[in-house]
Formats: C-alpha cells, structure tokens, sequence
C-alpha cells in the first residue's frame, strides 16, 4: 500500500512538536492500539511489531510529516489493518478520546447525526449484541429542558413492547454525554426507499401502514402518542419487518401540564404534522398520529409529500386549509378504496379522521383482501365519524338473516293491489253474512 495513501488515513495526526500535540497523539495511539486488538482486526504481536516500529521512528528525530509518526500510519503499513478497518475505527477512537466511552459497549461506527442526536452502531460487551447508542450532543448537554426531553424518549419507548417498535435497552450518563442505548435495526428507512424507488406499489405500502398502524394502536392503548410519525422514522430490517422508531415527542396523551406548557407551539416535522399539531392545541391525541401515518402513506404510494412550500410556514399553512391533490391523479394505478382510506386519515378536522388505530386497520385489511373499507366508504353519508366503528361493531354481531330464494317467480298474491282486492272481498263477503243473518 503506498505510504502516501496511508499518511492521508491516519488517526489523530500530532500538530508539531508540541507537548500538548504529542500526548494527544499519544492518547489516541493507545486507544487504536487498544481497539484494533479487541475487534480482532490485528493480534497484539502485530500491533506491538508496530508500535516498535514507531518509536524507532519518532527516536530518530522529528519527521517533516506529522502523521508518519502516528500509530495508524505504521499499522496501515505493515498491513495490520485496511484503510477501510480504519475508517470504521476512527469515530470509535474520537469518542473516546473525547471522554465519550460509554461503559459496557464498544462503539463500532456512527450511523447518523441529526440536531438533536448522534447514532452509533455498538456492541453490548455482556450479552454480545449489535445495540444503536443515541448520543446527545455536548452543547446540549448543560440544557435542562434538552436532557430532560432526551430521557422523556427513553422512558417512552421503554414502555413499548411490541414487534413492531424499537426496543429501549439503557439510559444513562457517561463523562459529559447522555446516552440512550436501543435495538439496532440492520436495513432501511421507508424515507429510503422512496428515494430509491421513487413510490411504493399500493399492496407493499398497505403491508407496511398496517405494521405501523400496529406498533401506534399498541402505544395509544399505553396512553401515549407518537407527534412524529414520517418516512424517516419507519424502518425494515432485513426480514423485513417494520420498527417505528424515535420515540423523541412522544407524550402522555394525559399529561395536562405538558400540553399546556407546548400550547400554542409546533411540534412534529412540517411535511407530515397534524393541523392540531400546528396549531398547539391542548387535545391532542391518537388521531393527530394517524393524520401523520395517512401523510406518509401519501407520500409512499405517490412519491410526493402532501404538501410543498417555499419554507416550512407555508407547508404547515397548506396542511390547515388546502386539500392536498387526489392520490389517484398522481398515481391512476391506485384504488378507489384506498384513496378513501387516505381521505378519511388526511381529514383536517380530527372529528372526521378515524378516531383509534383499530378503525383504520379494520378498513387497511378489508383492502389487503380486495374488499371496500367499511368506515371510509362514500356510501356512509352523513354517518358520525364516532358512530362507524359501532356500527361495524353491530353488523359483524348482527344473527344471519334467512335467504330469500329470489330465483323463482313470485306468486300472484304478493302483488300488493291483489292483496287489496282480496280484503275487500272479504269484507264485503262478511257484510253480506252479517245481513242474511238478521
């Protein structure tokens, strides 16, 4: 491998001949000298082979190049590791380098970074497991109310247990950092796959909506509502299997004091946000979710979210008062019964919308098995939204009524002007009775 390539992928180049410079060098050479040992990457003979190597070097005197000096340098060299291995160990030896070592876990790589978090990829040392870490950022981590939001998540998702969310494992502080440790899920995003795919067909989306549909009817029923439903935070792993995930806005659907305290702001991501999110309203609850869900479903089986803007204001001002285009005009392949199932999710007065998830998913089976939704359906006019689901409740309880064999033909007495003619007949027959009697 050429030493030039080699001097570009070291860890921790030393800046001069500082003292301060070479004990960070020195810090961050122990750490990969460490890692590179306990990943497997190198046995301890090659890695101390190299070690050797490099101070012979540093001995000699100073080097016109600062990272031919680096540990890194000479592992690359001797063929210990690939510049790839060590790339993938390079975020590990920052963290901890920077005090970020969370006890128990091996920090493997980062998956993403977001404003509000970190994500890695780790490997919980006792049960010897691949676990996602959610780091919060350092300046967050002398805010009170971002810490206190950050372990609301884990307590949220720590009251989940169902196939369909990420499961929470650990919470906690390490050094300077909160840390949040969660099932990791290898595969992709629904956000992903839309990128890649443009749109979803109308049978793989109704199979994904209902699994999330699932994981929300289970956290409804535990009293809490999710506020951040999207593409993004629906993921697949490799079985195929949906997790909803981030559970960071999630809140008690009867936590007052929280409601009042967010009165009046925002929160959700503005392409998939619920009017009543928009608005800050005190109620918020299952409903503003499943409008959520219905955005994302939206976006998945036409490959454009509801609504656009120039700036998330006016996305959010569409979202209260324009109807978004009919599916079935950017997509003509979708059905009839679904585009009522979306209409019905999308409603912009909550009161229309389903009320509970257990509605919606009675309505997305009854399309996954080519039949019309129930609730949804136009031929319900006038009905109360809140009165669908008792109904449907009441037909499905309701006896069997007896067939009515309507092959044959009807007899001549069933005519109803017949049947007239016979009781005058009658009468008159009984009069005539009536007065030969007297």
């Amino acid at each position: 491998m050429p030493l030039e390539a080699a001097r570009k992928q070291s860890v921790g180049a030393s800046p001069g001949d500082s003292k301060a410079g070479s004990r960070g060098q020195g810090d961050a050479d122990a750490i990969l000298a460490r890692v590179v040992v306990e990943q497997g990457f190198a046995t301890m003979d090659e890695v101390q082979a190299c070690v050797r190597r490099q101070r012979e070097v540093v001995a000699a005197g100073p080097v016109s190049d600062p990272s031919q000096s680096s540990l890194a340098y000479f592992l690359i060299d001797a063929g210990a590791i690939t510049r790839r291995q060590l790339d993938r160990l390079k975020l590990q030896v920052e963290a901890e380098g920077s005090g970020q070592k969370i006890p128990g876990y091996v920090v493997l790589h980062k998956l993403g970074a977001g404003a509000m978090a970190t994500v890695y990829k780790a490997r919980q040392l006792s049960l010897d497991r691949l676990v996602a870490i959610k780091i919060l950022p350092r300046k967050f981590s002398s805010d009170p109310q971002f810490i206190e939001r950050f372990y609301a998540e884990g307590r949220a998702a720590a009251q989940m247990n169902h196939p369909n969310i990420v499961q929470a494992y650990d919470v906690g502080k390490a050094g300077e950092f909160h840390y949040f440790v969660m099932e990791y899920v290898e595969g992709t995003t629904v956000y992903d796959q839309i990128v890649r795919q443009k749109r979803y067909s109308e049978k793989e989306a109704i199979d994904v909506i209902i699994q999330v549909a699932e994981a929300l009817e289970h956290a409804h029923q535990r009293g809490l509502i999710h506020r951040d439903v999207k593409p993004k935070n629906i993921m697949m792993n490799l079985a195929g299997v949906v997790k909803l995930a981030d559970m960071g806005l999630a809140r008690a659907i009867s936590d007052r004091e929280a409601a009042e305290a967010e009165a009046g702001k925002a929160f959700g991501t503005p392409y998939y946000i619920s009017p009543e999110q928009i608005r800050g309203d005190l109620d918020v609850g299952p409903p503003a979710d499943i409008y959520s869900l219905g955005a994302t479903l939206y976006h998945m089986v036409t490959g454009r979210v509801p609504f656009e803007g120039k700036d998330p204001a006016e996305v959010m001002r569409r979202h209260l008062k324009s109807p978004p285009v009919p599916p079935d005009q950017i997509n003509p392949k979708l059905s009839n019964a679904l585009c009522e199932v979306l209409e019905m999710m999308m409603a912009k007065r909550r009161e229309d919308r389903y009320q509970n998830c257990s509605d919606l998913l009675s309505d997305l089976r009854l399309i996954q098995r080519g039949e019309k939704p129930v609730i949804a359906h136009k031929t319900i006019i006038g009905a109360p939204v809140e009165a669908l689901s008792q109904i449907v409740a009441e037909e499905a309880s309701r006896p069997a009524e007896i067939a009515v064999d309507k092959t044959r033909q009807p007899s001549v007495f069933s005519h109803p002007m017949v049947q007239g003619m016979l009781v005058l007949l009658l009468l008159s027959l009984a009069a005539n009775v009536v007065l030969w009697m007297r």
